[in-house]
C-alpha cells in the first residue's frame, strides 16, 4: 500500500494550506456516531458554514472506506451518518481501520492525529473525554487526554464532557503537560454549564492571545498539547441542579447495565436527551457552533500573527 493511497484531501484545503490560509478542522463521530440523521448532517454543515462566515475554510475529517478523507463531500458525509456498523475511531485505531478498509467517524484523539499531520493548526469540537467517574474500579481514562498532551493542533472545546469526574480529568491535564487555557474564563467549564468550580492557571482574552501563545510555544519548541475551553453561551446552559441529579441517574443505570469502554459516553448522552426532554441536545449543539466560532477566531489570529 503507498502512503498517499489512504489520503484524500480536498484540493480547496490542499490549496489553503499552501497559501498558509486559515483552516478549522472539525471531528466526525458526531455525524457518525451523535445525532440522529438527518440532525446531523444540518449540524456537520452548520458548522463547516460558521467557519467559513468567520474566515476559516473547513476541513471535516472521516475514513471512507480505508481513506482518511480530510474535507469530507456532502456525499461522503451523508455515508457516514446512514451507514451501520461503522467504526469509531481514535488515534490508535487508525491504522487497523485505514488497513481494513473500514470507515469510521474520528474522535477527539483521531481527528487531532490527523489534522497534526496534515498541517491543520486549530480543531474545534464539543467535549473532550476525560476520567470516568468510575476509575477506581475500571481506570477508564479517555485517550483523548494522552493525545491532546502530545498534539501541536490546538484543540477548542467546552471542556471535558460533564458525565466524567471533571477534577481528575483537569488534574490528569496538568499532569500529561496539557496547557489548559481559558477563554474569557477562570474556571474550567463543565460543558452543559459555565462554571465547574475548578479554577484554571491562565485566563486568555481573545484569539490573538491563543495565537501568540501557540507561537511562543514554538519559539521554545516545547511539546505540550494546547487546549482553549470554552463556556457554553450562558443563555443555553443548563442548570447543575437540574442536569448533575440526571448524570448520577445516568451512570447507575450504565453500571447496571454492565455498560463500559467506548459503549458508555453515548449511552450517557442518549439517557440524558431524553430525561431532559432534549434539552440537553440543544445546549450541545449551541456549544458546538460557539466552539466553531471561537476556532475559525483562532485560526484567523493564527494566520495573522505569523
Amino acid at each position: 500500500m503507498k502512503i498517499d493511497s489512504i489520503w484524500q484531501v480536498s484540493d480547496q484545503i490542499k490549496q489553503a494550506l499552501e497559501r498558509r490560509q486559515p483552516v478549522l478542522a472539525f471531528e466526525s463521530t458526531l455525524i457518525s456516531h451523535g445525532l440522529p440523521y438527518p440532525q446531523s448532517i444540518e449540524l456537520a454543515l452548520s458548522l463547516e458554514q460558521i467557519a467559513r462566515e468567520h474566515g476559516c475554510i473547513p476541513a471535516t475529517i472521516g475514513i471512507i472506506e480505508g481513506k482518511i478523507c480530510v474535507g469530507l463531500t456532502e456525499g461522503q458525509l451523508d455515508q457516514l451518518a446512514v451507514t451501520e456498523d461503522l467504526d469509531k475511531a481514535a488515534a490508535f485505531d487508525l491504522p487497523a481501520v485505514v488497513g481494513r478498509g473500514r470507515s469510521a467517524g474520528t474522535t477527539v484523539s483521531g481527528t487531532l492525529a490527523i489534522a497534526e499531520r496534515i498541517g491543520i493548526e486549530v480543531f474545534a469540537t464539543g467535549g473532550t473525554g476525560g476520567v470516568h467517574r468510575n476509575i477506581s474500579e475500571y481506570l477508564d481514562i479517555s485517550h483523548d487526554l494522552l493525545y491532546l498532551a502530545r498534539s501541536k493542533t490546538i484543540c477548542v472545546s467546552a471542556g471535558a464532557k460533564a458525565i466524567l469526574d471533571l477534577p481528575k480529568t483537569l488534574e490528569y491535564l496538568e499532569t500529561a503537560g496539557v496547557c489548559v487555557l481559558g477563554y474569557q474564563t477562570a474556571v474550567f467549564p463543565a460543558f452543559y454549564y459555565r462554571d465547574s468550580g475548578l479554577k484554571l492557571n491562565h485566563q486568555i482574552s481573545g484569539p490573538a492571545e491563543v495565537a501568540r501563545i501557540y507561537l511562543a510555544r514554538q519559539q521554545l519548541r516545547l511539546d505540550h498539547g494546547m487546549l482553549v475551553v470554552v463556556p457554553v453561551p450562558r443563555e443555553q446552559e443548563l442548570s447543575p441542579a437540574i442536569i448533575n441529579p440526571v448524570i448520577e441517574q445516568a451512570i447507575k443505570m450504565a453500571e447496571k447495565e454492565g455498560i463500559t469502554g467506548k459503549a458508555v459516553t453515548p449511552f450517557l448522552l442518549d439517557f440524558l436527551a431524553g430525561a431532559t426532554a432534549g434539552q440537553s441536545i440543544l445546549t450541545n449543539l449551541a456549544l458546538l457552533k460557539n466552539n466553531a466560532r471561537v476556532g475559525a477566531g483562532i485560526a484567523v489570529a493564527l494566520t495573522k500573527e505569523k
